[in-house]
């Protein structure tokens, strides 16, 4: 059982930046590969980000191509999403999930655990 805690959501301005942490813990944080996800209300669970057990693989949705930078810090058990040139249409619950380690993936169905997620809300 691995559990995953975010932190870092709120509301920032259109434009603007926030960074989320998520924190690993239960198993060993180095064997999995970490994603990050949105879902905004009416709408299905959206890729993000992901990147691999290693740090060094890294993809992200098209969407956020270029504004969005995910990175993991094994030794403290957390992945992180840096935001930047934040917009709108961002506002969304933002979740946390680890897979077993292999090809990174941009299917929800392929991650095992889960955050409870945290709230970004960006404003005009």
């Amino acid at each position: 059982q691995v559990q995953l805690v975010e932190s870092g959501g709120g509301l920032v301005q259109a434009g603007g930046s926030l960074k989320l942490s998520c924190a690993a813990s239960g198993r060993t944080f180095r064997s999995y590969n970490m994603g990050w996800f949105r879902q905004a209300p009416g709408a299905e669970r959206e890729f993000v980000a992901a990147v691999s057990w290693s740090g060094i693989t890294t993809y992200y949705g098209d969407s956020v191509k270029g504004r969005f930078t995910i990175s993991r810090d094994n030794a403290k058990n957390t992945v992180y999403l840096q935001m930047n040139s934040l917009k709108p249409e961002d506002t969304a619950g933002y979740y946390c999930a680890a897979a077993q380690t292999g090809r990174l993936s941009l299917r929800v169905l392929e991650y095992d655990y889960w955050g409870q997620g945290t709230q970004v809300t960006v404003s005009l």
